[in-house]
């Protein structure tokens, strides 16, 4: 493919937000160029700066993801297409102030796939599985229009923190008492 289709296509796809991307995902929008010559169009699109190859199988587009606020996020959804993902964990509490650590360039997420870590150029995504249905984690997840994924509830988030057996000793249960108490009085 030419180098300007390539620009072309990810300019479109930016307009809509999109600028992390998996192979897959990028083969899906070529879908009658050879294999061989896709993958050294990637090749030139990471060596001109247009694509960055953030670890195995994802890349973003350097001049539109740049602009992103949740960059780990972005990624993380594209490593796990097809499967239910949300922030929880040390991330979520972190986010609560519920354990005082703030987890810099570190997202921590829970995913009906696989559990994987993985290191990129704006952090490290760490997955992990979890056993429980779509349907029982609808209710405790909390969406946010700006944000690419979900975020756990409070509750969630510590109920998988203690389910997955990881440290408790760092949230201060005095925080997340008063944060369900005071989510219970605004019903």
């Amino acid at each position: 493919m030419k180098h300007h289709l390539l620009s072309q296509r990810l300019d479109l796809l930016s307009e809509h937000g999109i600028a992390a991307f998996s192979t897959k995902m990028l083969r899906s929008y070529f879908p009658d160029e050879p294999e061989v010559s896709f993958k050294k169009s990637l090749g030139r699109g990471v060596k001109s700066g247009m694509l960055e190859r953030v670890c195995r199988g994802a890349y973003v587009y350097s001049r539109e993801f740049r602009r992103q606020i949740h960059k780990l996020e972005s990624i993380a959804v594209v490593l796990r297409a097809g499967e239910f993902s949300y922030i929880s964990l040390e991330s979520a509490l972190s986010e609560y102030s519920v354990i005082s650590q703030m987890l810099l360039n570190h997202l921590t997420v829970m995913t009906t796939g696989r559990s994987q870590t993985f290191k990129t150029p704006y952090g490290t995504i760490e997955f992990t599985h979890t056993n429980r249905g779509e349907t029982e984690i609808l209710d405790k997840v909390i969406k946010q229009p700006e944000r690419p994924l979900r975020i756990a509830s409070p509750e969630l988030a510590l109920s998988d923190l203690r389910r997955v057996k990881r440290n408790t000793q760092m949230v201060d249960m005095d925080v997340y008492e008063e944060i369900i108490s005071e989510k219970n009085n605004t019903f």
